[in-house]
């Protein structure tokens, strides 16, 4: 559980997230900007817990295979770990909000983003009877993205963002080894599946 739950903490990328949310957050009234961070925190454990369920209902459906699951997660992974490590001025799903955000974009994408719903899908097709486990993992990591989200104002103020870039940039090397060896698990899956049966 412990491996599964740094896996999903560092795909959640809270410290990149810390200015996202605070850019989300300028319009909206101080006194409220806590309470709107705990909704949206809320609303992103709730999708993640249902999706830890479903996911894999919608991979039988879709009749997609494990090896290919690692590989495309391996893939995903690494693109989100580079920007991680070589940020730019732009970010793809920021978003520009002028009022009070609901469910987009604090919850989905910043919390509960395509990543962290693949590493779901990818623990829960491997061994789906490990589930309290998992869930166990996205409770814990989800803890650790709300303390760290929460505290976002005081942590830029501590840390600058230089701190703060710092700090995602070595989450985005750790990252990239994971993503690489899901990628390579993957393709030796796919190799195993395809080798003719011995006899």
């Amino acid at each position: 559980m412990g491996a599964a739950a740094v896996l999903l903490f560092l795909v959640m990328d809270p410290l990149g997230n810390i200015p996202f949310f605070l850019a989300a957050l300028k319009h909206v009234d101080p006194a409220r900007q806590n309470f709107v961070i705990r909704r949206e925190l809320v609303i992103a454990y709730l999708v993640m817990v249902a999706f830890l369920f479903v996911g894999q209902f919608m991979l039988a459906a879709m009749h997609i295979s494990e090896p290919a699951l690692s590989i495309s997660g391996g893939v995903i992974l690494f693109l989100i770990a580079v920007r991680m490590v070589f940020p730019s001025p732009e970010r793809p799903l920021q978003e520009d909000v002028d009022s009070e955000p609901f469910l987009v974009p604090l919850a989905i994408p910043y919390v509960a983003g395509p990543s962290v719903l693949a590493v779901e899908l990818l623990l829960m097709s491997r061994e789906p009877n490990r589930w309290p486990e998992w869930l166990g993992a996205v409770t814990v990591a989800w803890l650790g993205v709300a303390l760290v989200v929460s505290l976002g104002a005081k942590l830029r103020h501590v840390l600058g963002q230089r701190g703060l870039t710092a700090l995602e940039r070595l989450m985005g090397m750790v990252l990239v080894a994971i993503a690489v060896q899901m990628f390579l698990t993957g393709i030796g899956r796919f190799i195993v599946q395809m080798r003719p049966p011995a006899g």
